[in-house]
Order: structure tokens, then sequence, then C-alpha cells
């Protein structure tokens, strides 16, 4: 039976360095913020919440087009760093995915700006069709200034992806 969840309100993120986060996902992705920033310490509500005592964290909350990004810097307890190299197949969140308009101009405005693409986008996944619609999809992996996974992709209406994603409606959700 169904617990009634409607859809994902957002995605949270820990990062080392706030203002650099900041670059990355409202500068770089084009996120926009949205509310007022948050910041506590000692909160024995939040620390419930979120099942660490003594906390201490600074947040900041973004729309990237139908999802919100959560993301902190946690000052207390002392966060452990992540591998930024963490293989994608390890068990846990690995990545979240976002659509661009033209993947090989993302591509190039991610590695002028110092971030680690895992490859170049392979355009044969994209076809032009005589009337000049575009079908089919490129995807590739990247890495965020501090080694978080996230997928760039360009996607069209195509019977490969149809069963999973549909032009003017996006991801597919069974019946």
């Amino acid at each position: 039976m169904s617990i009634g969840a409607r859809a994902i309100q957002h995605i949270g993120v820990s990062v080392p360095d706030l203002e650099k986060a900041r670059t990355f996902y409202l500068d770089l992705l084009g996120a926009i913020e949205v509310g007022p920033p948050l910041e506590w310490r000692d909160n024995p509500f939040i620390d419930a919440v979120i099942g660490l005592e003594g906390s201490a964290a600074r947040q900041f909350m973004c729309r990237l087009g139908n999802a919100h990004i959560e993301v902190f810097e946690y000052s207390a307890p002392e966060p452990q760093r992540q591998d930024g190299d963490r293989p994608v197949n390890h068990h846990g969140y690995t990545h979240f995915a976002v659509q661009v308009e033209d993947i090989q101009a993302c591509y190039q405005r991610l590695i002028a700006a110092g971030i680690r693409v895992h490859a170049p986008p392979a355009m044969a996944g994209i076809t032009v069709d005589v009337d000049g619609r575009k079908h089919g999809y490129s995807a590739t992996y990247a890495r965020d200034f501090f080694g978080n996974a996230f997928e760039i992709m360009e996607i069209y209406d195509d019977p490969q992806i149809r069963p999973v994603w549909r032009a003017g409606e996006g991801v597919v959700l069974p019946d």
C-alpha cells in the first residue's frame, strides 16, 4: 500500500563550501534561489528532525525547472569528506539529471568553468529529420566542484525513450 507520496519536493546536498555551491547551482546551472537562507546551531527541534545531535549548518534552497535543491554546509558535527570519485554504482543516491537545450554548448561551458565531465557527449544518439525536428537523446555524467555526480541530457521524443519520457509531458508515470 502506498504511503501517499505525490512528488519529489526537493533533493538535499551537503557541501563543504556554501558560496562555491552557490556559484555552481545558481550561476552555472541557472537555478533560482527561493526563500530566505536558513542558519541554525543547537536547535533541538532541527536536531531531532535530521537525527544529528548538536548540529549547526547554513543552507539555501533553489529551484531548477520543476525541482528544488536544498544545499547545506554543516559545521557541526564535523562532516566527513566525500570521495570525489565515488563510483555511481555504489549503493545510495548517485546523481541528479539536468535536461539542457544544447548538450554540446552545455558541455563546453562546464569544461570552461572547471567542471570535470566523465566523457564528451556522444551526438550519434540525436538525429534530425527532414523537417528539422530532433529525435533521440545524448547524455553524460559530470562532477560538481565537490565531486557530486550529476547528469546532463539533451532529450527529444523518440521510440527508444518514449516508454519513460515524452515531449511536453516529461517523465511518464506508470498507470
